[in-house]
């Protein structure tokens, strides 16, 4: 399959027009959430597998992304929002069965979508961010310094001037020094992504998820509702090269997930879906074909 046989198509959701690119067809659905600073041609490599597995795959540009609608309010991203559009896109899907996958902010999105059950979910997919309730105090010092562009996030213009500047320098950086394999990130690559942060109010729209999360409380509001054990079957991919997440983050998400699939990529990095598909394809594949999912070095 290649890029001309994916369908892009509008799609109404909680309120919103969604730019969605599809593949394949049925009444199986996975949908998948990429992440910050992403659109759905970040899952240029899953698309054509998941429809030759027979489900209709839906990759939208999230909320403020690409070419879906992009409120201007900080509110318009808080965490419960965001779980809602997942929940719209599945009743647009009207599916009999519904597999999520999310990478980095789109993974966040299925977290929470799987803990406060807003739609019935077969199965869950996530890829390089830890589950919400896990300890952090372990690694707590480390991860603060690996995460310091969420606090930078919260400060208003400078984060947009800065992303902007050099024709979007620092989205094509966020890419390409922090892969495994760089050979993933040509030009072309990284001018999608480019093009994608240079609609106008995008940088704002992708900023502001972490604004809502951290100065609008969306975290805290979180926090206090708990996190209920997910029943879900969940299959857990890592990418061990990520710069901005450690792999401690991903100790305990047994205890949060009942029935968990967890499998370590070493040479892949936070853009693991990118940086090695071949081995990310062959694990999803089995493990949606019920099979036992390999382990990296077997692959």
């Amino acid at each position: 399959m290649s890029h001309e046989d994916v369908e892009h198509r509008l799609v109404e959701a909680n309120g919103l027009r969604f730019h969605v690119a599809c593949a394949g067809s049925g009444d199986r659905l996975a949908l998948l959430l990429h992440g910050f600073p992403e659109c759905w041609y970040s899952w240029r490599y899953q698309l054509p597998l998941l429809a030759g597995l027979g489900y209709h795959a839906w990759a939208p540009d999230l909320r403020g992304y690409g070419e879906s609608d992009r409120p201007r309010e900080i509110g318009d991203y808080a965490i419960e929002t965001l779980v809602e559009d997942v929940g719209g896109l599945i009743d647009a899907a009207a599916p009999r069965e519904v597999v999520l996958i999310g990478h980095d902010w789109g993974a966040v999105v299925a977290w929470f979508a799987a803990i406060r059950r807003v739609r019935p979910l077969d199965r869950l997919v996530i890829m390089n961010v830890p589950h919400p309730g896990v300890d952090l105090a372990s690694g707590r010092l480390r991860q603060l310094f690996r995460s310091w562009y969420i606090l930078f996030f919260q400060l208003p213009m400078l984060p947009e001037l800065l992303l902007r500047a050099g024709n979007y320098r620092l989205i094509a950086a966020a890419f390409r020094s922090m892969a495994a394999d760089k050979h993933r990130f040509p030009d072309e690559v990284l001018d999608v992504y480019r093009r994608n942060a240079a609609h106008p109010g995008a940088l704002t729209a992708m900023v502001h998820y972490y604004r809502a999360l951290v100065r609008g409380g969306g975290m805290l509001r979180q926090r206090r509702l708990g996190y209920p054990m997910i029943e879900t079957p969940t299959l857990m991919l890592w990418g061990e090269r990520d710069a901005a997440l450690g792999k401690e983050l991903t100790y305990g998400t047994g205890e949060l997930v009942r029935d968990l699939t967890l499998r370590y990529l070493p040479d892949a990095s936070h853009w693991v879906q990118q940086d090695d598909p071949e081995r990310v394809n062959a694990m999803l594949k089995a493990w949606l074909e019920d099979r036992p999912v390999p382990e990296a070095s077997e692959l």
